[in-house]
């Protein structure tokens, strides 16, 4: 090799490294403005898309309860169809990457044999060429991958490939310092619940105890009036009075005490639920045959006032014929309350919000011996993102003061229920979440 090509191959090298570092110093500089996990990712994958030329990108993570990489972030191409499609780990290009932790150049996809092509039928986007990047976490551990598509000109390089990798790196960095936090978050949140729990029932205590000493107060001075009302020698009028207060005592009393003893109990097992909610925990549905209707409709009346205050009209949708269901009615009471809450917190004045029943009790559940419950509102919706991470532990709050702790209490108890939720919504137009349950139980 001569000197002049010895210096040219320098020089070529030299302006290798220079874009390099070029795309380097602006993916921290636009990362650097980003705060969120899901606007850091997106960003990176545009930053990728228009340094290296190439037309579509996208993160996979994996999902353990599947066993499967879901697609989470996808710029460009056909994202709209694959966010949240699944992928298996095996017989793809991204599960030979995720398991063996190894970036893949794919310089036409089409000759690699374990090349899926159910994608490209769903979305009828065409892959040409790709790089596919591990995304690996301070422990080694691979969370997931970044796919990158389609450059426009000519083939991937190594001194792009080499950019790539350094992108995953950041990504995977700054999603597992997400989970970090979130799992950091969730700890407090656990804490805080079960103090919160401990002093509930510290203060309704004393309520308790002053309810049955009352009680028991109470029945020895009815027993005292009667003793009076019946001695010789009292007028007639000073009887009359003892018989109006020994009635009062005797019929509003013991409905009012119930009442308070009642309320305090409902108070700390309302604590407890939430607090195993929060641990990912449901308390063992009782069931029995339970009028759905009717607690629908308690909850209603619970939540009217609320709904009028935000200038939301709140109504109940249901059938006079609706069989009873073997539930668990206190559940399925926090459940509904939970999903008519936040659908009127998601609302404007002037919107409606409707919890509709619906059974179809011939056939097999899900198809059929099924209740939906549904509550259905006329508000702003949401966003893509939001509605797949509904009712996860990945689920986003848009409340600024939520933990997102009524979704995790809804999903427990259609757990618990056997069922699943299904969700429809569209931004402008409002959501509607339904709860399918079975309406019986197996023997």
């Amino acid at each position: 090799m001569s000197d002049a090509e010895l210096v040219a191959g320098l020089q070529r090298r030299v302006e290798v490294l220079g874009r390099e570092l070029e795309a380097v110093q602006r993916i921290a500089k636009e990362l650097g403005g980003e705060t969120d996990v899901d606007g850091i990712v997106r960003r990176a994958l545009q930053v990728a898309l228009e340094t290296l030329h190439a037309n579509a990108g996208s993160v996979l993570l994996y999902d353990e309860d599947q066993d499967k990489l879901v697609f989470r972030y996808v710029v460009g191409g056909a994202g709209d169809k694959l966010i949240g499609v699944a992928v298996d780990t095996e017989g793809s290009i991204a599960g030979r990457v995720f398991r063996e932790g190894r970036t893949v150049v794919s310089g036409d996809v089409r000759g690699e044999q374990d090349h899926s092509r159910e994608i490209e039928e769903r979305t009828k986007y065409v892959t040409t060429n790709m790089v596919t990047c591990p995304l690996i976490v301070s422990t080694g551990d691979v969370v997931g991958v970044m796919q990158v598509l389609n450059k426009a000109e000519g083939d991937f390089k190594a001194d792009d490939v080499a950019l790539l990798e350094i992108l995953a790196h950041q990504i995977a960095t700054r999603i597992e310092t997400a989970r970090l936090q979130e799992a950091a978050k969730f700890a407090a949140i656990v804490k805080f619940i079960g103090n919160i729990s401990h002093d509930v029932k510290n203060m309704l205590t004393p309520v308790q105890t002053g309810a049955y000493t009352l009680q028991e107060a109470l029945a020895a001075d009815v027993e005292l009036l009667g003793s009076a009302r019946a001695a010789e020698g009292v007028p007639q009028g000073v009887t009359e009075t003892l018989e109006v207060v020994s009635g009062d005592l005797e019929l509003l009393a013991p409905e009012i005490l119930s009442m308070m003893l009642d309320g305090a109990l409902d108070a700390q097992q309302r604590v407890a639920e939430i607090s195993n909610a929060v641990k990912g925990m449901v308390a063992e549905p009782q069931f029995e045959p339970t009028d759905v209707a009717e607690v629908a409709g308690r909850v209603i009346n619970v939540l009217k006032l609320q709904a009028e205050s935000c200038g939301v009209d709140l109504v109940l949708a249901a059938p006079e014929d609706l069989p009873r269901a073997e539930v668990d009615g206190r559940q399925l009471y926090n459940a509904m309350y939970n999903l008519c809450f936040n659908a009127i917190e998601a609302c404007e004045g002037g919107s409606t919000v409707t919890l509709a029943l619906v059974a179809r009790p011939e056939g097999v559940f899900p198809d059929g011996d099924a209740l939906q419950i549904s509550v259905s509102d006329t508000g702003k919706g949401m966003p893509e993102e939001v509605r797949q991470k509904l009712f996860t532990d990945q689920a986003v709050t848009t409340k600024a003061t939520g933990t997102g702790l009524g979704t995790r209490i809804v999903a427990n108890v259609v757990e618990a229920h056997g069922g699943h939720i299904s969700i429809e919504s569209e931004l402008g137009k409002g959501t509607t979440i339904t709860l399918h349950v079975p309406l019986s139980r197996p023997e």
